[in-house]
């Protein structure tokens, strides 16, 4: 009788679980899934039976009668035993395991506020509750965190935009006036006789002129960017003619600009005109770092079948570690003549490219500015597939 109660016990506890078989899961096989209670049964089960059978082996010397009651006392105490524990097992751990798994489901819909009550316990059950506790807590941080984040990002764009309409149309009622007193001063300085004093004057306004127009023009590229007219076009050739236009710069200056090109270098999409500006940039830049004489080396590199990249490297001074996280935000320059427009706009076009512009630096060594550029520029209908 005990047998055939063990038995019964046992088969009520397993559960078997057979997945959809379809044509493509041939491979897959009928597996088993055993819940908690068959799980500590089944052992704690043969344990017993074992002793009920050396139990058993050991009153043969008994009377049938004796032997009988005293095997009907064991199986009985075992069912028992079992009982007790299964209750103790569903107390101990089942309730912490349901527990759990609905504290869990809750924090996958979104709420970080919860807590498990088991956390208080001296055993492995209650590590479990303290470090899930730490962990929605840990969750629930890094959330504040994100959101505060985001509103500061976002209040940092809508002040940046608002920024940008005002540049904008300072831009165009500067330009208007400064266009009329570029030409008032071309007047004066051609009919001024050519000892007077006064063309130096007018030279200097006429310069400063030209500054102020080219900090409006980057002012109001910053503020209403123009999109690229990407065409296939060789990288070196426009490369080569930013070079050019760099080493016109220095012809009086003890300074070297040397252009290694990439011979073998496909056709690139890009937007010559928008590349030049960023070279310009990065040029320029690169020669006021240096202070007397010096070398700039550009590098075009092919980097694999789809990428190729453009490096500008200098011998100046290089720029502090405090400064680097910064150079490519708006308005921000360690320069005393500079605007802060130049590293914007310059990354600003190179991301519109599909590309990417870092920089490295050495204090007192020099920096090295690189950007990479796909061969063609990806599409939105690949990117949304992909």
């Amino acid at each position: 009788m005990g047998q055939e109660n063990l038995n019964s016990i046992a088969s009520t506890s397993v559960s078997v679980r057979v997945p959809d078989l379809g044509a493509t899961a041939v491979k897959h096989h009928k597996w088993v899934r055993l819940n908690w209670q068959a799980k500590t049964l089944i052992p704690v089960a043969g344990a017993l039976l074992n002793g009920v059978l050396v139990f058993l082996f050991t009153t043969l010397t008994l009377l049938p009668n004796e032997r009988e009651k005293v095997l009907l006392v064991a199986s009985a105490g075992a069912v028992v035993i079992c009982a007790i524990l299964l209750i103790t097992l569903a107390v101990v751990v089942r309730r912490p395991m349901l527990e759990l798994q609905h504290k869990i489901q809750q924090v996958a819909d979104g709420n970080l506020n919860v807590q498990v009550g088991f956390s208080e316990r001296n055993d492995d059950i209650g590590d479990l509750g303290r470090n899930f506790n730490n962990m929605v807590q840990q969750l629930r941080e890094s959330r504040q965190e994100i959101e505060h984040l985001h509103r500061t990002q976002m209040s940092r764009a809508e002040h940046m935009a608002t920024l940008g309409e005002l540049a904008a149309g300072l831009a165009h009622e500067i330009r208007n006036p400064l266009a009329g007193i570029a030409g008032v001063m071309q007047i004066v300085g051609r009919d001024l006789p050519p000892t007077s004093p006064a063309c130096d004057v007018v030279k200097d306004v006429q310069e400063e002129v030209v500054r102020i127009n080219r900090i409006v023009s980057d002012l109001l590229e910053t503020a209403r960017p123009r999109a690229p007219e990407f065409q296939l076009a060789d990288l070196n050739t426009t490369v080569e003619h930013a070079v050019g236009f760099a080493r016109q710069q220095v012809l009086s200056k003890p300074i070297e600009i040397e252009f290694v090109k990439s011979p073998d270098l496909g056709l690139v999409e890009h937007d010559p005109r928008q590349l030049h500006q960023v070279l310009l940039n990065l040029l320029l830049n690169a020669i006021q770092a240096l202070d007397g004489a010096g070398r700039v080396s550009v590098m075009l590199a092919q980097i694999d079948e789809s990428t190729v990249s453009v490096s500008i490297n200098d011998t100046g001074a290089g720029i502090a570690p405090e400064n680097l996280t910064h150079i490519f935000r708006p308005f921000f320059t360690t320069k005393g003549h500079g605007t802060g427009l130049g590293l914007p706009l310059a990354r600003r076009i190179i991301e519109d490219h599909g590309g990417k512009l870092e920089v490295t630096s050495d204090l007192g060594h020099g920096s090295t500015f690189t950007f990479v550029l796909p061969f063609r520029r990806p599409r939105p209908e690949m990117a949304a597939s992909a």
